[in-house]
């Protein structure tokens, strides 16, 4: 590092930190002003201020003034106190449910199925990169396809959709499948920033979005939109009906994919000539098939089946049959890796985000802040006029927009999916209807195509430097186009065939 660098970090690191200071002040004055000003007509107190919590929630998450954990800790003091000692509807000041109570409330999130999943999920992802079983399936696929730009580009995107399949992150996925491409990138003599290069990473990239969608275990959002179903409506998203619903859509998009980057950014060369020596040297590198990988291969496609034909051939849910198998991985003799391997791959302030953001959307749901929201929101929109697809229509253009804003996924799902569900009932939907609905906008959640930061792994392909944010927009827009006309055509046809809505 040299000098000149030296001295500008400590300027720059005060600058950002005066900066996130700001917005923790301004996050901290929408929590106080939404709790002091006069009770809305139709609202609790206790509505109130879970909404207050609410607005500080989104203004720390979207400007990340402290860390996601840092935030859901202090989401746990506000629910603990602001529920705590708010008097209930009957405009009784004596009767508080008291801190403990609320407390319970502020970290039930933690103890859902949902969370337990997540959890469990982030277990086996830890399993796949501690044999590094990713990375060879990514290194067999692109082996098999060719050396033609075309080919490859092809690979990446089965790469992806295959390792949805096995790996429940997206981070971990696009994690695997990058550094194969840079290195064929890197092999052809061009730099990484060639187009070549951001051709390769952002179709990586946005393949990962797609199956995000597809795919129920693909991402941790979905989780959150399935947990929230679940508690509100008493009806589980099997992983099977999610992949019937969801999954032609994305294979769709994966087609769309292909041409828009195609059209978008051309790269200099045909062919990555030299490509399947790269593949083969960097598979001679990992040695034979280990016997930890062929029992992480054994429990996948296990975990693969179970999951597939949950509520077909079985009634045991996804989140119990995913916590046997990662004690499966973990039991001495007959495991892949032990606890102490996996502590340290295992993000546990995800965990810890997930499960208070689901206890936020539930407090939001139980108090009426949810419904009151939803009301002032849609409400005036007349929407119970319009047929269904075009209620889905307009919050969904809703839901694309306020994504721009949010760094991560779960927490938009963890603020706006007890809306979309307060809003089903203002509509005075239908029960199948209601869930539709809400699993419809949980998949426009997940869009995050149009700027690296809407999603992790944009911003860990962004890190590579190999695409700017213009070519990143330049492909994301098309493609959130597309995927949201695909989606009202979905809702119009597809989906009303099958019974969803």
């Amino acid at each position: 590092m040299t000098e000149t660098s030296t001295q500008a970090s400590p300027s720059s690191w005060r600058s950002t930190f005066e900066i996130k200071y700001l917005w923790l002040a301004l996050a901290l004055a929408a929590l106080a002003t939404v709790w002091l000003i006069p009770t809305p007509d139709g609202l609790s107190v206790a509505g109130q201020r879970a909404v207050g919590i609410l607005a500080f929630a989104v203004i720390v998450w979207v400007t990340e003034a402290v860390s996601y954990p840092v935030s859901a800790l202090m989401i746990v003091c506000f629910i603990s106190f602001g529920l705590g000692y708010a008097p209930p509807a009957d405009g009784s000041t004596t009767d508080f449910i008291g801190t403990s109570k609320a407390l319970g409330q502020a970290m039930g999130g933690l103890s859902s199925t949902a969370n337990t999943l997540v959890l469990a999920a982030l277990f086996l992802a830890a399993a796949m990169q501690a044999t590094n079983l990713h990375k060879r399936l990514a290194l067999w696929v692109l082996r098999l396809v060719g050396e033609s730009t075309n080919a490859v580009l092809i690979g990446s995107i089965l790469v992806s959709t295959l390792l949805a399949f096995f790996v429940p992150s997206a981070t971990a996925r696009a994690g695997a499948v990058i550094p194969i491409l840079l290195g064929m990138v890197a092999a052809f003599g061009l730099p990484a920033n060639s187009k070549l290069g951001a051709l390769m990473v952002i179709t990586a990239v946005q393949s990962v979005s797609i199956w995000n969608i597809g795919i129920k275990t693909a991402a941790a959002q979905n989780l959150v939109g399935v947990g929230f179903i679940q508690d509100t409506f008493g009806e589980t998203i099997a992983w099977g009906r999610w992949f019937t619903i969801a999954a032609p859509w994305s294979v769709i998009m994966c087609v769309v994919l292909f041409f828009v980057m195609k059209m978008v950014l051309k790269p200099e060369v045909d062919r990555i000539d030299g490509g399947r020596e790269i593949v083969d040297k960097q598979l001679q590198e990992l040695g034979p098939l280990t016997l930890a990988e062929k029992k992480l291969i054994a429990v996948s496609i296990a975990l693969l089946a179970f999951w597939s034909t949950e509520d077909k051939l079985h009634e045991i849910d996804s989140s119990t049959i995913t916590v046997v198998a990662i004690t499966l991985l973990l039991l001495p003799g007959i495991g892949v890796f032990s606890w102490k391997q996996a502590e340290p791959l295992i993000n546990w302030g995800t965990v810890i985000v997930f499960g208070i953001g689901i206890s936020l959307g539930t407090v939001l749901l139980n108090t009426g802040g949810a419904a009151w929201l939803s009301d002032s929101t849609f409400g005036k929109m007349g929407l119970d006029d319009y047929p269904i697809v075009v209620v889905i229509a307009i919050v969904g253009l809703f839901n694309i927009l306020i994504h721009l804003g949010f760094a991560s996924a779960t927490s938009l799902a963890s603020a706006l999916m007890p809306v979309f569900i307060a809003l089903t009932f203002t509509l005075n939907m239908s029960h199948d209807q209601s869930i539709g609905f809400a699993l419809i906008q949980q998949f426009i959640i997940s869009f995050g195509f149009l700027l690296p930061i809407s999603a992790p792994q944009g911003m860990l392909g962004y890190g590579t430097g190999t695409f700017t944010i213009k070519d990143y927009f330049k492909a994301g827009l098309p493609l959130t186009v597309i995927g949201y006309l695909l989606i009202l055509l979905f809702s119009a046809t597809y989906w009303q065939w099958i019974g969803l809505i």
